[in-house]
């Protein structure tokens, strides 16, 4: 009797956003341009890009640190829930268009995105 043995490959499924950064005159002079992996937030994908938004809470959506505002492909966003909305209020320079990067999951298309001049920080720290 002969075996076949037959490979299998795993695919992921979920699909990258491309983000881009427009400069920040501390955070990000030139800007930036890179993809998010599966299941990764603006924040996160950000940090993994070098970019030191801060990020207070720790991502935990307890602060408004890592607020953006979403220049385009807002409305690919999923909603912001309740708890982001209501800490949203307390952001530095909102828009209508603002939402905290640590609960932002891009899933697919293009975004770009702005960071504030200024963040609410009491304390800020590097991270």
């Amino acid at each position: 009797m002969r075996k076949q043995f037959v490979g299998v490959a795993k695919v992921s499924l979920s699909k990258m956003a491309f983000i881009r950064v427009l400069p920040h005159f501390e955070l990000c002079p030139d800007g930036a341009e890179f993809e998010t992996k599966p299941d990764e937030s603006i924040c996160e994908a950000a940090l993994r890009e070098g970019i030191k938004i801060e990020h207070a809470c720790e991502m935990s959506c307890a602060c408004t640190t890592c607020h953006v505002i979403v220049r385009e492909g807002f409305n690919n966003l999923d909603e912001a829930s309740e708890v982001e909305e209501d800490m949203l209020d307390k952001a530095w320079g909102l828009e209508s268009n603002s939402r905290l990067s640590c609960q932002t999951t891009p899933t697919d298309g293009e975004f770009t995105v702005e960071l504030p001049k200024y963040t609410i920080n009491q304390v800020s720290e590097d991270h």
